[in-house]
This record gives structure tokens, sequence and C-alpha cells, in this order.
């Protein structure tokens, strides 16, 4: 039976996330949900998902906290290639480094800075908060039925620059392009949280637990 794992890293309140991730796997026939902070859980995961919400320092150094937490995920998703998708703060550790309060490594996975939002209409406030359109740059199997002009929702200060422009799947316009989506190979990450994007968030759950990278 398939198993999805939450990694549950003190970082953030899972519950919703949990919830949403439950509803598609049961409705899609997908096997277990569990919200685990224990490595040998994760090691066994067929998919992995990455949550977080706060500052990019404060969850980094939270996850390395956890004795083999992340070296579990590590292995799973650049070794044996395990579907990951990262949410929010989860997605922006995917990067080279973040500069939130001070520079900060990232896992590297997907290369670019997580930087501060800065909107061209000084009438615009950050945090980037409530319901936006997603615009799509590039077609991915975890956006199969998503098209520009779908809602979604967003509470962040700071957003992904990727390096490279194939591995930017989505933004969001705030005045210029925000980065909603990433991905390369079999790992994904949404700057919104999906879990309270209604509609769109759980097609790209269900999206999630059906890829086959």
């Amino acid at each position: 039976m398939s198993l999805t794992v939450l990694v549950d890293y003190d970082s953030g309140n899972l519950h919703s996330a949990q919830k949403a991730f439950e509803r598609m796997a049961r409705e899609a026939g997908h096997g277990t949900v569990v919200v685990t902070s224990e490595p040998d859980v994760v090691a066994r995961a067929d998919r992995i998902v990455l949550p977080g919400d706060g500052a990019f320092p404060s969850c980094r150094a939270a996850l390395i906290r956890h004795s083999g937490l992340f070296e579990a995920v590590d292995e799973a998703v650049t070794r044996r290639a395990v579907p990951f998708m990262g949410i929010c703060i989860g997605m922006q550790m995917l990067a080279t480094r973040g500069l939130e309060f001070e520079p900060t490594p990232g896992f590297g996975w997907i290369g670019g800075e997580v930087v501060r939002i800065t909107p061209a209409e000084a009438t615009l406030k950050v945090p980037h908060m409530g319901w936006n359109d997603l615009v799509l740059d590039h077609a991915h199997p975890v956006l199969d039925g998503i098209a520009t002009g779908d809602h979604a929702y967003f509470v962040h200060s700071y957003h992904f620059v990727v390096a490279d422009p194939a591995h930017r799947l989505a933004h969001a316009d705030y005045a210029g392009a925000i980065t909603a989506i990433v991905g390369r190979d079999n790992i994904v990450g949404t700057q919104f949280h999906p879990e309270k994007s209604q509609r769109t968030g759980l097609r790209i759950i269900s999206n999630f637990l059906n890829w086959k990278p």
C-alpha cells in the first residue's frame, strides 16, 4: 500500500494539510497518509510532503534539529527519486539559499535564491496575502486540469527566484512576477497553500498523489 508522509518538524500546524491529503488519497485510493518526524518512517515513504510556516532560517534550523530527519528526506528524494512536494517555506528551502533576515543555505535541489518581494507599485503591501491567479509557465503532470486564471491562496513576504527559468512552472502577478510553483525531475513545490486553495489546491494534491516521475 502506498505511503505518503507529511514531515513534521515543529514548523507550523499540519492539521489542514493532513486532512486535505487524506481526503484526496481516500477519494483516489492512494493508500495511507501519515504525519511523522521519524526518519525510519520517512525512509519507507513512497511520497514525501514538506510543509513549512514562518521564516526560512528558523524552519531550516528546526528541520536540522530533528536528528536524521533531513538526511532521511534527502536520501529518499535525491537517491531513490521519491516524488516530493514542498509547501510554502518547504518549497523555499529547495533553493540554493534564502535571504530572509540572514543568508541561510537551502537544500540546493533547485538553483536560485529566496528574496523579499518588491512590488513595482508602492500601493501593494508586503506580505503578499490572499487569493491570486496562477499564470502557468510550463506544463507539468502535477498541473493537469489547472489553467491560467485558477486561484490559489498565498501568505508570504519572500519568494523563490529560480536560476533556470525552466524550473518555474507557474507564477502570480503582484506588480511583478511572483514564483508560485517550481519543479524539476521528481521535485515540485508550491509557494501557496494547496490545502487552503479549494478546488485548485485539491486538484494539485490529487495530481501529486497520482504522479509517477
